[in-house]
């Protein structure tokens, strides 16, 4: 029954998925609280064009991913700040910027034997040793920082000019934060791929936020929801030999509509 955890790419497999269901739904809930989920979206495709670099220069791919989108987080804050009025337009801008360079780095490097596939909707197989070191000793670092500056990001999340005038550095926050957004989404590739991960930072976010009566209650059930899918997508995707990716998402698609369904139910008894 539990045979695949005897192969080593299962097991690296399910290490990193989950890491990412703790990481992904853990700052998540912070973005589509925030309205600011469509960032997720945009530093994904920005990582894309960091794997397509990467396969251009013979560079570690996610490293290359890891730096693209780290410096489109920086370049997010920057434009935002030019235009205050419209915060949208800064991410509109990244990921087209973004998806643009990935479509001319991959027609350039179309010789190149890569599987480029894996990175745009995860794969389970893909998931190297040296993967895994960077999503859990980088994971582990953005759990420390939430851990650390949970009051902070809770605060600014509903009242950033509250937090201003409470003597709480909110630009340097808000600049670490989109940051971490970046290295979330870099770490989330391998499973999740880059066209999707966003998705795993906003839908077991939406579950947990319709179970929930409290912040703290609503973080936690999206990490449980998040894990539920993760694991249970990767062990599906194994079996039934499909993108991790998409299984995974499906799953949380699912799950959501399981809870919406279910709580609907209950109110019309």
């Amino acid at each position: 029954m539990m045979e695949f955890l005897q192969y080593g790419f299962m097991q690296r497999a399910l290490m990193a998925g989950v890491i990412i269901g703790i990481l992904c739904p853990m700052i998540g809930i912070f973005l589509v609280l925030r309205r600011m989920s469509m960032i997720g979206n945009s530093l994904s495709h920005v990582a894309l064009s960091g794997v397509a670099a990467g396969m251009v220069s013979g560079i570690y791919p996610l490293a290359m991913a890891l730096a693209f989108s780290v410096a489109a987080a920086l370049g997010i804050e920057l434009l935002r700040k030019k235009y205050s009025e419209y915060a949208e337009l800064a991410m509109a801008v990244i990921l087209s910027a973004g998806l643009g360079i990935a479509v001319v780095l991959i027609s350039y490097a179309k010789s190149i034997n890569v599987d480029l596939f894996g990175y745009l909707f995860g794969n389970i197989v893909t998931v190297r040793s040296g993967d895994m070191m960077l999503i859990a000793v980088l994971g582990s670092l953005i759990i420390a920082f939430v851990g650390l500056n949970y009051r902070e990001l809770f605060y600014i999340t509903f009242d950033e000019e509250g937090a201003r005038i409470a003597g709480i550095p909110v630009k340097r926050v808000n600049l670490l934060f989109t940051v971490l957004i970046a290295m979330t989404i870099t770490l989330s590739m391998r499973i999740v791929g880059a066209l999707l991960v966003s998705s795993l930072m906003v839908i077991p976010v939406a579950t947990g936020i319709q179970l929930a009566k409290s912040f703290k209650q609503a973080t936690l059930l999206s990490v449980v929801a998040a894990e539920v899918a993760a694991v249970s997508g990767i062990i599906a995707s194994y079996y039934l030999e499909l993108a991790s990716g998409g299984t995974i998402v499906l799953l949380s698609v699912a799950l959501l509509m399981l809870v919406l369904g279910v709580k609907s139910l209950l109110r019309n008894i």
